[in-house]
């Protein structure tokens, strides 16, 4: 398109006298320059190329006024907003302003201002910044620290960042303390309303914004990437595009990667040429570049990567065909929860996984079992419990491996092949806890789980981990009477963990009871306690549906249940086994479903 014809375009050229254009810029006297008689007004340049990012963007060369978009060249001339191009007047209002106290330092900002150095100066031309840039944003010194105005959308400074020279981290605030602390921590904020329907950059140090500010560039910048965090997204909702660039850090580029993320589509990733060193920064470049630094961030927005949470088609189809190929490797088939029966129903223990089960039916004792038989197999396992205590779990894993009682392993008195029974299990037990790890941290948080979950893996170098819950309702949430919720919660979390870092889980949920007050209902998705969402979050769900409960002598009990495929994503619902519990050795033993007549 000839930019005579675009709308931005012409809009300039309809408002600016004696205007010529080179090479998609737009040059003209100022209008907005206050010069005394004789004396010629400076130049206002207009970036004119309806295929830039900075399409439509003004600045004077005189700084007689601060550069911005056609929006803000409206507002400078007196213009209604309805004669701009591209003005929604359905456009949420810009939000109302705080009360702004009475009182601010703006005379302490142009003291210190005035005070700069040439050692101070000269560290700035070092890095191209000149002093009429410092001048417009008065940049200061106060004789140990440079100082940095934070001034606000009302015109006025209420507070100084003051920077130690060369070592950033030695800092202070001076001002009031409201305007020390978020949301007010935006360095050159009124650039964001000047920038409306525009592009502005984001950065990371307030040094490396002016580097990019001297190119002739908008934006703002935060003191350090750890302040993303606190930035309000909808500040940003009248910008088009945002570059947002941080100093070269893997910090840093999460915390900008999790701004973007709340942002949304219009940020676009200024990314570092592999080989920078760490923490290099726009400053670092500009001293190093010189006068070829422009060029320098012209290729880096050229790169510049739009962000976006999903990945890239190749990439999502590479995945896919490792994920696919991935599913016949023996580190994947492999993981079987050695009931022969329940993995052939299930074709091994994959996905999330729920069972539920009546009290004392035996559900701990089945994940326990579970849990060591995969353990003595290799395969890692994060066992969290919420139930019995890690060392009544070792205990009955001891117990079901020697066949010996849990009496008789505190007593210790053993002679015979009871000794051996019990040395050979212990070694099993010592050989597993390479793999098996019982949490009972109570503080537990998704984002704690998945870094056991990485360490695990790393530890045992696995690409594969199992993870068992006991159980669903004792996992840890904020507001007890928001139980429902933070179990649903969880459930999605536990999903997304699966998906993410290819982990299966074994998660056991309380049943409801039935209309007689007794856990008698025939096994169905209903019976699960507290959670609706089991139902779409669970790849197999399953029920211990007792049989007998016998006591015998007193002494003990024969449990026995049989096992339910209640629902299922890709296996057919129905009876998977029979589990008897081999008392008192805390085992079970499985067998075929006996037939109904």
């Amino acid at each position: 398109m000839n930019s005579s014809e675009d709308a931005v375009s012409r809009f300039y050229f309809d408002h600016l006298e004696n205007g010529r254009q080179d090479k998609g810029v737009l040059t003209a006297e100022c209008p907005f320059c206050r010069t005394q008689e004789g004396e010629k007004a400076g130049k206002l340049v207009v970036i004119i190329n309806p295929g830039a990012y900075f399409h439509g963007y003004f600045r004077c060369l005189s700084r007689c006024v601060p550069g911005g978009f056609p929006l803000w060249f409206a507002h400078l001339i007196g213009l209604a907003p309805d004669a701009v191009p591209g003005y929604d007047p359905d456009r949420d209002p810009l939000r109302q302003l705080p009360d702004y106290p009475v009182a601010n330092i703006n005379g302490e900002m142009r003291s210190c201002h005035d005070r700069l150095s040439d050692e101070i100066l000269t560290r700035y031309r070092e890095m191209g910044v000149q002093p009429e840039l410092l001048s417009e944003l008065q940049v200061g010194y106060n004789g140990r620290y440079i100082t940095y105005p934070y001034i606000q959308a009302d015109g006025n400074c209420y507070s100084l960042r003051c920077v130690f020279p060369e070592r950033p981290e030695d800092y202070f605030w001076q001002g009031d303390d409201r305007f020390s602390n978020d949301p007010f921590r935006i360095f050159n904020v009124q650039d964001i309303e000047r920038c409306a329907d525009g592009t502005l950059f984001l950065c990371e140090g307030e040094d490396n914004f002016l580097t990019i500010r001297q190119q002739g560039y908008p934006g703002v910048a935060v003191p350090h990437h750890q302040a993303f965090e606190n930035i309000d997204p909808e500040q940003f909702n009248a910008i088009r595009t945002i570059f947002l660039v941080t100093v070269h850090s893997g910090e840093a580029d999460a915390a900008a990667r999790e701004l973007a993320a709340r942002i949304g589509y219009k940020v676009r990733l200024l990314v570092w040429a592999p080989g920078t060193p760490r923490n290099y920064s726009l400053a670092d470049l500009a001293r190093e570049k010189g006068k070829n630094f422009r060029q320098a961030v012209t290729e880096m927005i050229r790169r510049a990567n739009a962000f976006s949470p999903f990945a890239g088609p190749e990439r999502e189809y590479a995945r896919f065909l490792q994920q696919l190929a991935g599913r016949g490797e023996g580190a994947y088939t492999s993981i079987q929860t050695g009931f022969s029966r329940l993995d052939g129903a299930l074709e091994g223990l994959h996905g999330l996984n729920v069972i539920g089960g009546a009290p004392k039916v035996g559900k701990s004792a089945f994940a326990i079992q579970v849990a060591s038989q995969m353990a003595e197999q290799g395969i890692p396992v994060l066992y969290y419990d919420f139930e019995n205590g890690r060392q009544q779990i070792y205990q009955r894993i001891l117990s079901r491996l020697s066949r010996l009682e849990i009496r008789q392993l505190v007593e210790g008195k053993l002679q015979g092949t009871e000794r051996q029974r019990f040395d050979d299990a212990a070694a099993k037990l010592r050989r597993m806890l390479n793999v098996l790890r019982v949490v009972n941290d109570r503080k537990l948080t998704p984002e704690l789980m998945r870094r056991h979950i990485d360490f695990i893996r790393h530890e045992t170098r696995s690409k594969y981990a199992v993870v068992v819950i006991d159980s669903l309702h004792k996992l840890p949430f904020k507001d007890f009477n928001e139980r429902r919720t933070g179990i649903d919660a969880w459930l999605r979390h536990l999903e997304s963990i699966r998906d993410e870092l290819q982990v299966s889980f074994l998660v056991i949920s309380e049943l409801s009871r039935g209309t007689e007050k007794a856990y008698s209902e025939e096994p169905h998705l209903g019976v699960f306690k507290g959670s609706g969402d089991i139902e779409y979050s669970a790849d197999n769900a399953m029920v211990l549906f007792p049989k007998t409960v016998q006591k015998q002598n007193g002494d003990g009990d024969k449990r026995s249940a049989t096992l339910w495929v209640v629902a299922s994503r890709e296996h057919s619902p129905g009876p998977v086994a029979s589990y008897e519990l081999d008392y008192p050795f805390w085992g079970f033993v499985e067998k075929d479903v006996e037939p109904t007549l």
